[in-house]
């Protein structure tokens, strides 16, 4: 467990940094989120996903709610493919830390290949913590029109990353 905090809470904070804007709120839900696999990791399926996605899911889901039990927004202003969460952790090595800004440059660029209305709801709903139908009010378009995008967009950065990985 402890390898696993250490290879993978920079990225965990930074995902619950962007969407809580606060320092201390971050550190917290960076605590929920590893008591959560301990207690859970049974649940856990690599069918599903990556420990890295199955992390990161459970930190943005943890921040979300902390903002949602305070009756507050999460910041939803135009987020960039640049806004991607770096990892923040200060005990990483020089290699791996020029790993995760390698992977950082891949998924940036991957995002920027994708349409601006998938690009957009993957972000927001992503990194700016809002669900689907929030993602419909605020941007004014139909509720199967955002997960469409969203699907769609998910699909093709898949496919994208897929192509950097097999290219490194």
């Amino acid at each position: 467990m402890g390898q696993l905090y250490d290879l993978t809470s920079g990225l965990v904070h930074g995902v619950a940094l962007r969407i809580l804007e606060n320092p201390q709120d971050a550190e917290e839900v960076v605590l929920d989120v590893y008591m959560k696999a301990w207690r859970n990791g049974s649940h856990y399926s690599a069918e599903r996903g990556t420990v890295i996605a199955w992390l990161v899911m459970m930190a943005r889901t943890v921040a979300i709610d902390r903002i949602r039990s305070r009756n507050g927004q999460p910041r939803t202003e135009d987020l960039s493919a640049s806004e991607v969460p770096e990892q923040r952790a200060a005990d990483v090595t020089p290699e791996e830390s020029t790993l995760n800004n390698e992977w950082r440059q891949r998924i940036q660029r991957a995002l920027a290949e994708l349409p601006r209305e998938q690009r957009e709801a993957l972000l927001l709903a992503f990194f700016g913590g809002l669900s689907h139908t929030e993602l419909a009010e605020r941007l004014g378009q139909p509720l199967g029109t955002i997960k469409t995008r969203i699907r769609l967009g998910l699909r093709r950065l898949k496919t994208l990353l897929g192509e950097s990985a097999a290219c490194a």
